[in-house]
């Protein structure tokens, strides 16, 4: 019996598994694990050293590196077990990277593209518990404002280190344009 294509997709989808953060903390805020990962901008979350900063090492991989390693495949999946509060950062730099790729769309060149994320980056955004966040439904609220001011923090810093690394990424060149690959999932949902 042959199938059409999508059968074949659906079967695809309930057989293939969506990739889930490896990484585990033992702090967290609300329901959200606050991981530490290579970062050059202030925040709650402080990198080792200049050294680790430039790294890319499979092996010592962070949280910013899995979101947008496994972007590609997760942005695929309609739905999401999570697994982990670990699974909650990579929902929501997952969505973050949509809204970049928008931004990076219309970016003539990486110069500019750094720009555009890092003011979108400090954009004010809404955190769990705002009426108009979108996932307020997997989201814990923050128990009190310390604990708010904390998430709001930690979320800017790691929007503006992924910011920064997804045009490092989606740009080969500094003059060149975006590669296709990566703004075809700006039309995501």
């Amino acid at each position: 019996m042959i199938k059409t294509g999508e059968e074949v997709e659906e079967v695809v989808v309930k057989t293939m598994p969506s990739y889930h953060s490896t990484l585990t903390s033992s702090k967290s805020i609300a329901n959200i694990s606050l991981l530490t990962f290579r970062t050059k901008f202030r925040g709650p979350v402080v990198s080792l050293n200049s050294d680790h900063l430039g790294k890319e090492d499979l092996n010592d991989i962070d949280i910013v590196d899995e979101a947008i390693l496994y972007f590609k495949a997760n942005v695929f999946f309609a739905s999401y077990e999570i697994q982990s509060d670990s699974d909650r950062v990579i929902i929501y730099l997952t969505l973050y990277i949509i809204e970049c790729l928008k931004k990076i769309q219309k970016c003539h060149n990486k110069n500019q593209a750094i720009q555009e994320l890092a003011q979108l980056a400090i954009t004010r955004f809404d955190i769990p518990g705002d009426p108009r966040f979108p996932l307020n439904s997997m989201f814990q609220k923050p128990k009190n404002g310390d604990e708010a001011e904390l998430m709001r923090s930690y979320i800017q810093q790691l929007r503006q280190e992924c910011g920064q690394r997804l045009a490092n990424r989606v740009f080969e060149t500094d003059n060149g344009p975006p590669s296709k690959w990566w703004t075809c999932f700006a039309k995501r949902k």
